[in-house]
């Protein structure tokens, strides 16, 4: 089949599985959707096996891997970092406490292999996945990719509606404050922590063009897969460090996938990669799986809630901010945005209610957002993988 077609084919799923969340309003996830339509298509012939193996696309997402993670690097503002210690130490312990029970209850259920398989991708997203499914393949353990990519899939499902809950009742308590007048942050909507700091690039702007930019990735991408083969640290850890590091001194610019015009193909070709690990699982694997997919999302949710309740209590944290902050290792950005967003939304009653809402929980879940799924899950995947 021409290689044109076959990415028509494998988009048209991803496009599928993403009308899909937004008519169900993410109730469904696209990947969740996107990976059972593959499936369903794979299992009745209507696609071949092996299909992907023809995809250019798919290929490029394997390349892609070194330079997205020096990317994630650069969406992390270090001033934010340094104002939010408390919830980032919240995140990142919640998340440890989580992969902890997860070795130790699947471990104990089931075996360490697939405790270990389904660890990194429950308090992470796609780089964990690809991680730990990289090393499966290598050790000659494929099949079992199917573990983590239904993980990856499915874990936000119970994330989302816990961190919903709780943000509701952190915004209320700062509505009602705000009605008695004891509220002491900021009620405009120009306090916007997202928005990009102001760095002096060593790059002057004319030549911040799109190939330069991603020549830039894919030189930090490659000096990282270099201190890998000198050090046998993961590379991913090296990329995130570039990423992080070079922006703040001005080698890298920030969000630098964003700025190329590239986060699409990127994304979209990593995807292509999560679904390829499919294409080896048939209907009896995917449902003799299913047990240990429910039972390592359960614990991990339940340990990430865990987590961040104790840390809470231990900083003197609200626990209705720092649960949610706990929570987002199981759906980060821009999930974690856009929670604020709605919640804001439904229970600031005036544009000043919903912006100091806004204001008094969006840094906070971006930064947990940033220190599980775009740091301390690679972390813990690395590490995790190299034990197999």
């Amino acid at each position: 089949m021409n290689p044109v077609v076959v990415t028509m084919i494998l988009l048209l799923v991803l496009a599928l599985g993403e009308l899909i969340s937004i008519l169900t309003k993410a109730r469904v996830p696209m990947l969740l959707a996107s990976l059972m339509i593959y499936l369903v298509l794979l299992w009745t012939g209507i696609v071949p096996a092996g299909l992907m193996s023809d995809s250019l696309l798919k290929t490029f997402g394997s390349l892609a891997i070194a330079p997205l993670i020096v990317h994630l690097g650069t969406l992390i503002p270090f001033s934010q970092i340094k104002g939010q210690v408390k919830p980032i130490i919240i995140a990142v312990t919640s998340s440890l406490f989580a992969v902890g029970l997860v070795l130790l209850i699947v471990t104990a259920i089931f075996d360490y292999t697939t405790a270990v398989s389904g660890a990194g991708p429950v308090v992470g997203g796609i780089v964990a996945f690809l991680l730990t499914s990289e090393k499966l393949t290598q050790i000659g353990l494929g099949a079992l990719a199917v573990l983590p990519a239904l993980i990856l899939a499915i874990h936000k499902l119970a994330g989302i509606p816990f961190a919903s809950y709780f943000l509701k009742k952190h915004a209320l308590s700062i509505k009602a404050s705000i009605k008695d007048g004891s509220y002491k942050g900021s009620t405009s909507e120009s306090a916007n922590p997202h928005a990009e700091e102001t760095r002096k690039s060593l790059l002057p702007a004319k030549f911040q063009t799109p190939i330069v930019l991603l020549a830039q990735l894919f030189i930090a991408g490659s000096i990282a897969i270099g201190l890998d083969a000198l050090t046998g640290i993961n590379y991913s850890i090296f990329c995130l460090i570039i990423g992080i590091v070079g922006t703040y001194f001005g080698v890298l610019q920030p969000q630098m996938l964003n700025k190329a015009n590239s986060t699409g193909i990127f994304m979209a070709s990593l995807m292509l990669v999560v679904i390829a690990s499919m294409d080896q699982v048939t209907p009896d694997v995917f449902f003799s799986y299913l047990p240990q997919v429910f039972t390592i999302c359960l614990i991990g949710t339940v340990g990430v809630m865990i987590g961040g309740f104790i840390m809470s209590k231990l900083f003197k944290y609200e626990k209705n901010l720092g649960i949610p902050v706990a929570l987002t290792a199981l759906f980060g950005f821009p999930a974690d945005y856009i929670l604020c967003e709605e919640v804001a939304r439904e229970v600031g009653e005036n544009e000043e209610e919903r912006a100091a809402i806004m204001n008094g929980m969006v840094t906070p879940m971006l930064m947990g957002g940033f220190a599980t799924v775009t740091t301390g899950s690679i972390v813990i995947a690395s590490i995790l993988v190299e034990t197999l």
